[in-house]
C-alpha cells in the first residue's frame, strides 16, 4: 500500500437492502511483532433514525468504552518519532494531510475522507524503532480528531470488525 486518497464507496446508500460499507486503513500489530497498514471495510450498517423524528439513515453502533475525544493539529513540516499507537482510536483527519509509515515497509497518505484505526500497541522493536512513523504532508497544518477506546474492540488481524 503506497498511499490512498477518499476511496468510492460501494453504493449510494439508497437501497435499503443493500447496506454499504465505509473503507478505512487499519494499523496493527502482526503475528511478527512488526506494525503493518491494510485497507479493510467497516460493515454491519443498518437503517435507524438518529432520533428527534428523523428518517432513517444508515448508523453503525461502535462497541467499545469511549476514553478520549480529542482535536489535535499536525503543524507543517512535523513528523513524530517511531511509536505506537498510545491507545485503540479512530483518527479522522478534518484538513490537511498526513502519512503513517509501519514496521512492515509499507506507507499510506490520507486527508478529508480517509479514516484510520490504529491498533499497534504491541509491537516489538525492530532496527530500533517500534510502532509507526508519522507526519504531515504538504504546505498546510493536518487537523484530525481521534475517538480513543479502552481497549481494542476489534480483533488484531487485517480486517477487525467483520
Amino acid at each position: 500500500m503506497q498511499t490512498t486518497t477518499t476511496a468510492p464507496l460501494d453504493n449510494d446508500g439508497r437501497d435499503p437492502d443493500s447496506p454499504p460499507t465505509l473503507p478505512f486503513v487499519h494499523m496493527w500489530t502482526g503475528l511478527d511483532g512488526r506494525s503493518r497498514l491494510d485497507e479493510s471495510l467497516l460493515r454491519g450498517f443498518g437503517l435507524q433514525s438518529v432520533g428527534g423524528g428523523a428518517d432513517p439513515q444508515w448508523m453503525r453502533p461502535f462497541p467499545g468504552e469511549v476514553t478520549a475525544v480529542l482535536f489535535a493539529v499536525l503543524p507543517v513540516g512535523w513528523v513524530g518519532d517511531w511509536h505506537p499507537s498510545p491507545h485503540p482510536q479512530w483518527v479522522v483527519p478534518l484538513r490537511g494531510r498526513w502519512f503513517l509509515a509501519t514496521q512492515d515497509g509499507a506507507r499510506v497518505e490520507m486527508g478529508p475522507g480517509d479514516i484510520h484505526f490504529g491498533q499497534d500497541l504491541d509491537t516489538d522493536e525492530i532496527a530500533g524503532d517500534r510502532g509507526h512513523l508519522s507526519g504531515t504532508v504538504g504546505d498546510e497544518p493536518c487537523w484530525q480528531m481521534l475517538v480513543q477506546f479502552a481497549s481494542s474492540p476489534g480483533a488484531p488481524t487485517p480486517h477487525p470488525f467483520g
